[in-house]
């Protein structure tokens, strides 16, 4: 904090605080600067108490407090000992210094997840389970392939068919192809060509076609 102080000159000037200063800076500068030694799977990491500290509720954060419930062991440099994997932690320990997730191409991000939930980082944790749901949502449907059904059915029948599709069936496009009798002045009701669809992962079962248009014409040939 600056005051205003009269120098021998008559002048104002304006003076620091120190105490003030000391006190507002003196607390954060000590944590931040505060230095921790991991020794990790036999790996060492250096970093600050700021950095490990980012997380209230992990087991990191713990780590850090001068009276804790843990019982680490510290080696001959005085790093704490933790029986995990290093090239897992990595990622973790960064996310804590800068707040972004950056996984190697080497490493499967089921690993990190795993080592997340060990020292309770709650997110990287949630970070992690996301990408994992998305990576898998895009496989998923990279591997399904339609599968296209046409059948026909009379106007009486066609509310009973939509219903009852099941085991993976949907209904997809309802064509009205007319009266079989209509041209002999019949009151016959109107026959529909009902298309319905499934997906199916990896390979298409032989016994079905799944040539949407080419279904189409072969039920239009046989009407």
């Amino acid at each position: 904090m600056a005051l205003p102080v009269v120098n021998h000159n008559g002048a104002t000037v304006m003076e620091t605080d120190k105490n003030s200063c000391s006190k507002c800076t003196g607390d954060d500068l000590q944590l931040k600067h505060t230095w921790v030694k991991l020794n990790v799977g036999g790996t060492q990491f250096l970093t600050t108490k700021t950095s490990l500290c980012r997380d209230p509720k992990s087991f990191l954060y713990r780590l850090c407090q001068e009276e804790n419930d843990l019982k680490s062991d510290k080696d001959e440099n005085g790093a704490y000992l933790i029986d995990r994997d290093p090239e897992y932690f990595r990622p973790i320990l960064n996310y804590l210094r800068h707040g972004k997730l950056v996984v190697d191409k080497s490493q499967e991000l089921e690993g990190v997840l795993e080592e997340a939930e060990f020292y309770n980082v709650t997110e990287v944790i949630q970070i992690c389970k996301e990408r994992i749901k998305l990576r898998d949502d895009v496989h998923h449907q990279s591997n399904v392939k339609n599968v296209y059904r046409v059948l026909q059915c009379s106007e009486d029948e066609l509310t009973h068919l939509v219903s009852s599709l099941s085991d993976g069936w949907k209904f997809e496009q309802l064509i009205n192809i007319g009266s079989p009798y209509a041209s002999y002045g019949g009151q016959d009701n109107a026959e529909y060509l009902c298309v319905v669809s499934r997906g199916y992962p990896n390979r298409t079962p032989a016994d079905h076609n799944t040539d949407r248009s080419t279904l189409l014409q072969k039920a239009m040939r046989m009407t």
